[in-house]
């Protein structure tokens, strides 16, 4: 599952299922501290447009590092973000510097940025809501895959047609809710007829244009279409053993989203990870993880910026807190008309946590996966749940290629909890004890260490 921001599938769904067009989704914003008109930044010269401006402001604020220049720039330019997020990316690219402006508009910017910590380069664009306030509508940095070439490609009435052709086909095959994929392709025809995508000529433009207006049918966040610069390969095709080596290279250098683990006063552990990762990959850095906790009196799940993942990571975690086989979630696929079930394992690595008292942080960003694990074991009654309302996504999501460059992102199941025999589709996982994001981790100790003493 992703988290929902501006850049779309950062995290593979519930289903496990990943993009393999080696994207690198960063959730960040746009900068805050407005530079001379001119400042470049590596070897290109930004315009001064709004989306200039904002893009000075975004590398600015981002290359810093610097906490008050990220909250400040957040606040001024995109309030949907997050900080904490900002500032783990820059902890892992050490900022980037900027190489191009692949092109530039009043209201868009592409631009090529290499990372300061790595020779990775990607590709990036930014496209404001408005001229005046600079706030942006949508905002993507994607990797370039070695040796790929990148396509500055103008849409036509042709091209835009075969993109919503392809959603059409692809939501009426697969989508989770048949009636509802009908809707989402009679609003985008609807759309269509009246002239309203005949200005669009530039493809991200486009692809965001077009996932708002199925969203607004939808309103199902896990549905997304994707503009890719570089050629995404033919419908089928597996990775290649390059392809397979950098994602997992990608995985290893975040430490499998695996981002703080420490014993709290009280012997409290607290352990800290973005996403739910393929547990093929990253099982032994969770079992690690767990390890490492294995004596604590109670654990602090910290689940504030974790977008989703894998189901199988899911139940892995989920695991060291049963001592007993527990049916977790069940995922119904609508195309095969099958319902894959999830219980804990049968065996994990190491010392069960089952009597410990359990709690749970999420925010507003806490999404997909991460919310999957937060409703089972608060429906299981096996954890409090502590911070805000979470993001409100419960379906799988599948990546579609519809040509060359465009994909869409299918939710193609839905969760199906056995106790509620529902799921947190946009409403959202409520905690049992609501409080601000940024105060829940001193909340759940102050609830541990009462739990504790009354032992």
């Amino acid at each position: 599952m992703h988290p929902p921001a501006t850049v779309r599938n950062l995290h593979s769904p519930i289903s496990g299922a990943r993009h393999k067009n080696l994207k690198l989704a960063l959730l960040l914003g746009v900068g805050f501290l407005l530079l001379d008109v001119g400042h470049s930044f590596g070897q290109a010269t930004i315009p001064d447009t709004p989306a200039g401006r904002t893009l000075r402001a975004w590398l600015d604020a981002f290359n810093s590092g610097e906490r008050t220049k990220i909250e400040a720039y957040i606040k001024t330019f995109d309030p949907q973000q997050s900080v904490e997020r900002m500032m783990g990316f820059h902890s892992q690219t050490s900022g980037f510097d900027l190489l191009a402006i692949e092109s530039s508009e009043p209201l868009l910017i592409k631009f090529r940025v290499k990372e300061k910590a790595s020779p990775t380069v990607a590709i990036g664009s930014i496209q404001l809501k408005d001229a005046r306030s600079g706030v942006v509508d949508n905002f993507s940095v994607r990797a370039i895959p070695p040796g790929a070439v990148v396509e500055n490609i103008k849409l036509d009435a042709a091209e835009r047609q075969r993109v919503i052709d392809g959603i059409a086909k692809n939501l009426k095959q697969s989508y989770v809710y048949p009636d509802l994929a009908q809707k989402m392709e009679d609003g985008v025809r609807t759309n269509q007829k009246r002239g309203d995508y005949d200005a669009i000529t530039d493809p991200d433009a486009f692809s965001n244009r077009l996932t708002k207006d199925l969203q607004a049918v939808s309103h199902d966040k896990h549905l997304g279409v994707n503009y890719s610069a570089v050629k995404l390969p033919p419908e089928g095709q597996k990775p290649s053993t390059e392809e397979e080596a950098q994602f997992r290279k990608m995985l290893e250098r975040t430490n499998c989203a695996f981002e703080k683990i420490e014993i709290l006063p009280r012997n409290i552990g607290y352990l800290k990870f973005n996403a739910f990762a393929d547990p093929a990959i990253c099982g032994q850095t969770a079992v690690a993880a767990m390890n490492f906790l294995a004596h604590v009196d109670a654990i602090i799940f910290d689940l504030r910026e974790n977008g989703g993942g894998d189901p199988k990571m899911v139940a892995m975690i989920s695991s060291y807190l049963f001592d007993k086989p527990t049916h977790l979630n069940d995922l119904y696929n609508r195309k095969d008309d099958f319902a894959t079930q999830y219980w804990t394992l049968p065996y994990v690595p190491g010392t069960m946590l089952a009597e410990k008292p359990t709690f749970v942080l999420t925010s507003k960003s806490t999404f997909s996966g991460a919310e999957e694990f937060t409703y089972n074991l608060k429906n299981l009654k096996r954890a409090t749940i502590v911070g805000e309302t979470t993001g409100g996504g419960a379906h799988p999501v599948s990546g579609q290629r519809i040509d060359d460059h465009f994909m869409i992102g299918v939710p193609f199941a839905r969760a199906v909890n056995p106790i509620s025999k529902t799921n947190w589709e946009g409403t959202g996982v409520e905690p049992d004890v609501p409080v601000k994001a940024a105060e829940a981790l001193e909340k759940a100790q102050e609830l541990a260490a009462s739990k504790l003493q009354q032992k």
